[in-house]
């Protein structure tokens, strides 16, 4: 069985027990978390549209953290401007403990 989920401005395909990383949640490590968003549910048959409607997916968070910098570089030629910026998303790892469809 899995479900695609929608947070984040993302779409994700889980099943019970993946650990996936998603954009940061206001929830801290230990805290349930629900997600009401459910696109999609596949068990022996794919249901979307109303018949998911009142489904949801329910986790538990893993972890808050902070991705690997990306460097942001800016540069144009001949004018000697360049502008060297650096990024670090933030991001919540979740456990999916149960589909309920």
């Amino acid at each position: 069985m899995y479900a695609i989920i929608a947070t984040g401005g993302k779409q994700y395909k889980v099943s019970e027990g993946d650990i996936i990383k998603v954009e940061k949640l206001s929830a801290e490590a230990g805290d349930t978390v629900t997600f009401d968003q459910v696109l999609a549910v596949s068990d022996k048959k794919l249901l979307v549209g109303e018949d998911v409607a009142s489904s949801t997916v329910s986790g538990t968070v893993v972890e808050n953290g902070k991705d690997k910098k990306v460097i942001v570089y800016k540069y144009k030629r001949k004018s000697g401007y360049h502008k060297k910026n650096g990024h670090r998303q933030a991001y919540t790892k979740v456990k999916i403990e149960k589909i309920n469809a």
